[in-house]
This record gives C-alpha cells, sequence and structure tokens, in this order.
C-alpha cells in the first residue's frame, strides 16, 4: 500500500508536534508518524519541564537564538492556549567565591543572547529571597519558569489537526529513500506501508541520527556520530523550602544537579550525567545508590538536606551529537542548503533547551524549507 502527501513529520515528541502545527498552519497536508503508542515518550516527558531564559548559550548560536525567541512564543502560546504554567524565577548561585567570576561570565554571555533581565544578588539579598541557601552571591532569571508538558503538546496537537494534520500512532519509520519528487519511507507498525511527501522532518529525538543513516540518497558523510547521556532524577521526600528554581554554577555536559518545582510545588533535583554507551534498549530506571553524590552536591547549596530525605523518580535520555568530555555542540538543524535534498530537514542533537525552543525551531523550518 502506497500514499502521498504534502508533509510527513517524524516524530510526536514536544519539537516534532511543534513542527507539524507550523507546516500544518502553512495549508500542509501533514501526517505524524509516531514509532510509539502515544505523544511525547521520549525526551520530551523526561525532563524538568523548564522554561529557559537564554542564558547559557554561546553567542549567535542556534540554541541561543532559538531559545530566547522560542521563550516568548511559548509563554504567548501557554496564556493563548490555557497551557499551565508558572514563571518561578531562578537562581543561579556561586557557592564559593571562586564561583563569582563565573557568574559575571555567565551574566556577560546571557545579555549577549539579548537576556538583559538577569539580576546580580549579593549574599545578603540572596538569603532575603531564600533563607535557606548557601551562596556567595547568585544571579536571578526572572523570565525562567516552568510548565505542564503534556498539556503544552496536547496544545500543539490539537492546533496540528484543527488544520488538518494526521497523527499515526505505532508507526516506526524503518527506512527511507529519496526520489525525484521528494522521499519515500517505508512506515512498519500493525498496517506496514510505503508513505511518499514532498516534505520530510526528521524529528525523531533519540532515534533521529539512526533513522537518516537508514535513508538512502543522504550522504553518509553529513550525518553526524550521536551519543546518549543519561540523567537521573530524584524527588525530595517532604517540602522544599524554596520558592525559585535553583541552579549550580554550569558543568560541562549539562546546567549541574539543580532543584526544580513542578506544577504542583514538588521539588525534585537532577539531572546527573550518566553517559551511555549507546541508545538500543535504553533502561530508564535510576539506580537509588546514585542518590549519594546527589547529597553531595546539593548540600553545597543546601547544607540542611537530611539523610533520607531523597527518592529515586525518573529519567531521560539527552540525543547528544558531542562525545563524552568535549564541548557542548549546538543544535543541528540541517536543510536542503546542507545535503540538497528540497524538502528534507534533519533535527539533530535537540536536547535542552528544546523544549523552551520548539516553537522557535518549528519557524526555522519553516524557513528553511521556504514556506509562506
Amino acid at each position: 500500500m502506497s500514499e502521498h502527501v504534502n508533509a510527513i513529520v517524524i516524530g510526536a515528541g514536544v519539537v516534532g508536534l511543534a513542527v507539524a502545527r507550523e507546516l500544518a498552519q502553512c495549508g500542509k497536508e501533514v501526517i505524524i508518524l509516531e514509532a510509539n503508542q502515544a505523544i511525547g515518550m521520549g525526551t520530551s516527558s523526561r525532563n524538568s519541564e523548564v522554561i529557559h531564559a537564554g542564558i547559557y548559550y554561546p553567542k549567535g548560536s542556534l540554541k541561543a537564538r532559538l531559545c530566547v525567541e522560542g521563550k516568548h512564543l511559548l509563554y504567548d502560546f501557554c496564556d493563548s492556549h490555557g497551557v499551565p504554567y508558572k514563571r518561578l524565577g531562578k537562581l543561579i548561585v556561586a557557592t564559593s567565591n571562586s564561583q563569582v567570576d563565573a557568574l559575571h561570565s555567565i551574566r556577560e554571555k546571557a545579555a549577549h543572547n539579548g537576556v538583559d533581565d538577569l539580576v546580580w544578588l549579593d549574599q545578603e539579598s540572596v538569603l532575603e529571597k531564600e533563607p535557606n541557601l548557601n551562596a556567595k552571591a547568585a544571579l536571578l532569571s526572572p523570565s525562567t519558569g516552568i510548565l505542564d508538558t503534556h498539556a503544552f503538546m496536547l496544545a500543539l496537537q490539537g492546533d496540528a489537526e484543527n488544520h488538518g494534520a494526521m497523527l499515526a500512532l505505532n508507526s516506526p519509520v524503518i527506512r527511507g529513500e529519496v526520489t525525484q519528487n521528494g522521499m519515500a519511507l517505508e512506515v512498519g507498525g500493525d498496517m506496514p506501508m510505503t508513505i511518499s511527501a514532498d516534505i520530510v522532518v526528521n524529528s525523531a529525538g533519540l532515534n533521529a541520527i539512526s533513522l537518516a543513516r537508514e535513508i538512502n540518497g543522504i550522504e553518509k558523510k553529513l550525518i553526524p556520530n550521536d551519543y546518549y547521556c543519561k540523567g537521573n532524577y530524584f524527588s525530595l521526600g517532604c517540602k522544599a523550602p524554596f520558592n525559585h528554581l535553583i541552579y549550580p554554577v554550569p558543568e560541562n555536559a549539562g546546567l549541574g544537579v539543580h532543584l526544580t518545582l513542578d506544577m504542583g510545588g514538588q521539588a525534585r533535583f537532577g539531572p546527573d550525567v550518566q553517559w551511555l554507551d549507546n541508545g538500543d534498549n535504553i533502561d530508564y530506571n535510576v539506580d537509588p545508590t546514585r542518590g549519594e553524590k546527589f547529597y553531595d552536591a546539593i548540600r553545597r547549596y543546601w547544607p540542611d538536606l537530611k539523610d533520607g530525605d531523597l527518592h529515586a523518580d525518573y529519567s531521560g535520555v539527552r540525543p547528544k551529537i558531542q562525545h563524552p568530555g568535549e564541548e557542548a555542540r549546538d543544535f543541528l538543524i540541517q536543510g536542503p542548503q546542507d545535503h540538497g535534498i528540497l524538502g528534507f530537514i534533519n533535527l539533530f542533537g535537540i536536547e535542552s533547551p528544546g523544549l523552551t525552543s520548539s516553537l522557535a525551531i518549528a519557524k526555522e523550518v519553516r524557513k528553511q524549507l521556504k514556506l509562506n
């Protein structure tokens, strides 16, 4: 069985749904192919649910530009679609005098990215806001918030479907081939079929790179290596004495073991950094013994954390395109100008701040496809 549509989006995570919505609003006939039995079962549902301000990323990078743009789009979308969120604000804390210079660097980098609302807090000002913190100084990011990610994805899906998009669950893409008129994809599942389209967007998240390798007609040298970084989260067994999100000075592979609050006020800590050998058969269980290192990291900024208060909660895996120890790489949005295939977009390495950037990434895809 074979069908042809205007556009196919592979992957119904938050970015895939945002892209499908954008394409559908352009008047395209869109099918979203999702391998799992529900939307957002990968990275999209296994993160901190934070709306990032755009502070940390290199000047001129896609992460910097799309995070800042995406943040404004996301808050507006939440307001217009009734998606629950809280603009709690975030404190980036220096727990020693040696980290204070790092805060100055972070503030300067943020300003280059267009984030000019950071507030410098000395030790006394920090303690006025959060008396239980150990901090020599901190940066307050008032535009950082949290949201209900699942409600956001449902709203994206609803918008896409209202503009004619269709969602096909349990529909893994097995392989593909570049054709004269676009691309043909072999789809598995209960009703295997071949679907061709003028536009194909590979937004398969953790599987985006392995899938690209199965598409005949793409130069393999253009496909980056894939790496997988598991982040484990622990929840707090009691009420946290904090009103803001609390972040330490960032680490190489992530933003450190930070404290976030969910929409119900429950505190959770994470993620840590656990590199995996590959992305096959990912085990999302959290090893409780990893909590030992969590206590040490958290007590640097919250010394009063008691033994036994942390409980293994959940984990997520980030699709990395840099190996362990290498400097973090930018989003890789690979379009026709990169590989020469009209109507085809690869989305590689879409990790944090992918959630915040999702609506802006969708607009970037539209731009690269040169759609009105």
